[in-house]
C-alpha cells in the first residue's frame, strides 16, 4: 500500500539562497510516521515557479500540503521589502491545482499566524515548531479523524473567525507508529540530489553556506526579538549524537560550511561545549568528514569562556557573528535581558570575547543596533566610536527596528499608543496615516491585533518600524508616518573615518550606493556566489571593492582544501 504524500512547498524565491532547514525536519517527521513527503522547492525555479507547481501536483495528489513562509518581508528598516503578496500568489495558484488543504508555518508565519491565515485565506497554521502538530493534522486527515481535536492547531473558519486550539495535556502525539523524528534524539534526514528533498548541496553551491540547529527556542525577553514567541519560550536542546550525526552527514555531502541556526549557540553553554566535544573527537578519525568543517555560528557577548573559544577553534569555528547590539548600559538595561528582566553581559565581556577569539585567529563580526528608545545623537555617537574600537573583522550597523505584535517593543509601542494616539518614532515607507496601534486587551481577537503590524486601515500592506525620535532629525520627518531617518543615516557615514569603511556595513537607503547591505537579491552577495565564495557573507565585506571587480576567491571555493588559505 503506498504511503500518503504531503506536499511541502517552498515560496521563498530570494536569492542568494537559505536552505529551509525546516522542510527537511518535517520531511524526517513524515517519513517516520507513514507518510511520503515531497518538497516542491520553487527557490531555484523563481522564473517559472508556476510550471514547477503544474509539474508537481500533474505527478502527485497529495493528502495535504504545507507551505513553510520563512520570512514575511526582509525585515531591513531602509528597504521595508514585503514578501508576503508574492506568497499569496503561489498559495493561490496552488488551491487551482489541488483540492487538498493547505497548512502553513515556519518561523516568518509564526510572528502573525492568526492574520496570515485570514491574508492567505487557507484553513490552517501552525505557530513555532510544526512537525508534530503538522504530523497529527496528517494523520487525523487520513483517518478522517476530528480536526478540532489536534492540539495546537490554528483553524480559519472564515469570516475573520480564527482560532487555535488548546494545548494537549500531556504535549504528547498519541499514534501507535514510530516517531524518532518527534524526539530530541532525532537525526533529520539531510539529503543532496534526491528527487522529491531539499538539495543541500545545490543549495550551497549557490548560497555559500549549509545550517545546522543544536537547540530551539529562547527564554530571554530582549525587547526587540520575536524568537521566544515565535520558536518557543525555553530551550528544546538536540540530542548531542544527533546533532554532530547531521553535521557528518553534510560535510560527506560536501557542505563544508555551516551556520548555526540556533537563537544564539552560546546561550545554554554547557550543551553548546558538549556539542563540539564531539565534534573534536570525531575530527581525530583520519576518515572523518568533518575534517574538512568551518563552523559558523550566533552568539552573545556573555557567558564566552576561554574554555569555550578554544573548542571552537579545535572543532574548526570559521567566525563569530556576535550581538552585542550597543555600548551604553543606560540602552540596554531593560533591553538585552534574561527572562526576569536581568542583563547578561557588560561591555566588558564583548572586549573579552574579541579578544579571546582573536587570540585563536577566529574573525568576529560585531552587530550593532542604532535607533532604539532612548538612542540620542550624543548617544549614536558615542556607539560608533566605540564600537569601532573593537579588534573585529567587521562592524554592521541597524538604524531602525522592525516591530512585530509579540516583540517586547511591539507590544511596549501598542500600550503607548492605546489605540487613539501616535507615538513619535514609528515609521512605515508605505504609511499614508498616522500609525496607531491597539493593545491585545482592546482589540477583538489575535487576528484583530497582528493585522495592525503588517496592514493599515485601508487593508494595505504597510509594516511597523521604530526609530528614535530623538535622533537628529527634522520635526517634519518625525512627525510624518512614513518619513526617513536621512539625517541620522547620514550622521551615521560621517562618524566612519576612510580608513576603516572597508570593515564597516552600514545602512543604506536603497539605490544610494553601492554598499547596500540588505540580504534579498544583493549584487556583492549575488557576485560571492557566482564567483564560488563559501562561509558567512560577512567575512568577505572587506574585500568587496576587489571581489565585485571580478578579483579570484581570498577563501578556498568549492571543493578547495582550506589549508593554507588565509581568512
Amino acid at each position: 500500500m503506498s504511503r500518503p504524500v504531503v506536499s511541502l512547498v517552498n515560496p521563498n524565491l530570494v536569492h542568494p539562497p537559505i536552505t529551509p532547514y525546516a522542510l527537511d525536519i518535517l520531511s524526517t517527521a513524515l517519513e517516520d510516521n507513514g507518510f511520503d513527503p515531497q518538497v516542491v522547492d520553487l527557490t531555484f525555479r523563481r522564473e517559472d515557479w508556476a510550471a514547477a507547481l503544474r509539474e508537481h501536483f500533474a505527478r502527485h495528489d497529495p493528502l495535504l500540503v504545507g507551505v513553510t513562509i520563512r520570512n514575511t518581508d526582509t525585515i531591513y528598516p531602509q528597504e521595508q521589502r514585503v514578501f508576503l503578496n508574492q506568497h499569496r500568489e503561489i498559495i493561490e495558484h496552488i488551491k487551482t491545482l489541488t483540492s487538498a488543504p493547505i497548512v502553513a508555518g515556519g518561523v516568518g508565519f509564526s510572528t502573525m499566524p492568526y492574520a496570515l491565515v485570514d491574508y492567505f485565506a487557507i484553513p490552517y497554521g501552525v505557530k513555532g515548531p510544526g512537525e508534530h502538530v503538522l504530523v497529527w493534522l496528517a494523520e487525523t486527515l487520513r483517518t478522517n479523524g476530528i480536526v478540532r481535536s489536534i492540539p495546537d492547531l490554528i483553524i480559519n473558519s472564515g469570516g475573520g473567525r480564527v482560532h487555535r486550539m488548546p494545548p494537549h495535556p500531556t504535549g504528547r502525539v498519541p499514534f501507535a507508529v514510530a516517531r524518532p523524528a518527534l524526539t530530541g534524539a532525532a537525526v533529520y534526514r539531510r539529503r543532496s540530489a534526491t528527487p522529491g528533498k531539499v538539495d543541500n548541496l545545490a543549495y550551497y553551491r549557490h548560497g555559500g553556506l549549509g545550517n545546522i540547529l543544536t537547540k530551539n527556542g529562547c527564554p530571554f525577553a530582549c525587547t526587540h526579538c520575536v524568537e521566544p514567541d515565535a520558536k518557543g519560550s525555553r530551550f528544546l536542546r538536540r540530542g548531542v549524537s544527533a546533532v554532530v550525526d547531521e553535521m557528518e552527514s553534510l560535510t560527506a555531502q560536501g557542505v563544508l560550511d555551516l551556520h548555526t541556526t540556533d537563537s544564539e549557540f552560546n546561550l545554554l553553554i554547557a550543551h553548546s561545549k558538549a556539542v563540539l566535544r564531539e565534534v573534536i573527537r570525531r575530527r581525530q578519525r583520519a576518515d572523518s568528514p568533518l575534517r574538512a568543517l568551518r563552523l559558523w555560528i550566533y552568539a552573545q557577548p556573555a557567558p564566552f569562556d576561554e574554555e569555550l573559544v578554544e573548542l571552537l577553534a579545535q572543532a574548526g569555528c570559521a567566525g563569530i557573528n556576535v550581538a552585542p547590539d550597543h555600548v551604553r548600559e543606560d540602552l540596554l538595561d531593560g533591553w538585552k535581558v534574561t527572562p526576569r528582566g536581568h542583563r547578561y553581559y557588560t561591555g566588558a565581556d564583548m572586549d573579552a570575547l574579541c579578544a579571546r577569539a582573536a587570540a585563536h585567529d577566529i574573525p568576529v563580526m560585531a552587530e550593532v543596533m542604532l535607533g532604539m528608545p532612548g538612542e540620542t545623537e550624543e548617544t549614536l555617537r558615542d556607539c560608533v566610536r566605540r564600537s569601532l574600537d573593537w579588534p573585529a573583522a567587521v562592524v554592521g550597523y541597524t538604524l531602525g527596528i522592525r516591530l512585530f505584535p509579540y516583540s517586547p517593543l511591539g507590544i511596549r509601542m501598542a500600550q503607548r499608543c492605546a489605540g487613539h494616539a501616535a507615538v513619535a518614532g514609528l515609521q512605515s515607507n508605505t504609511a499614508i496615516d498616522p500609525i496607531v496601534l491597539t493593545p491585545r486587551e482592546r482589540c477583538a481577537g489575535e487576528l484583530e491585533y497582528e493585522r495592525q503590524f503588517l496592514f493599515d486601515n485601508r487593508g494595505r500592506i504597510r509594516p511597523v518600524y521604530y526609530f528614535s525620535p530623538d535622533l537628529p532629525e527634522t520635526e517634519e520627518t518625525r512627525s510624518a508616518p512614513d518619513g526617513r531617518w536621512v539625517n541620522s543615516l547620514n550622521l551615521l557615514r560621517e562618524l566612519v573615518p576612510p580608513e576603516q569603511h572597508h570593515r564597516v556595513m552600514l545602512p543604506t537607503l536603497p539605490g544610494c550606493c553601492e554598499d547596500d547591505n540588505n540580504y534579498a537579491d544583493n549584487p556583492f552577495l549575488l557576485r560571492l556566489t557566482e564567483l564560488g565564495y563559501t562561509g558567512a557573507f560577512w567575512s568577505h565585506w572587506p574585500l568587496r571593492e576587489q571581489i565585485m571587480r571580478g578579483g579570484e576567491p581570498v577563501v578556498a571555493p568549492l571543493g578547495t582544501s582550506w589549508k593554507g588559505v588565509a581568512r
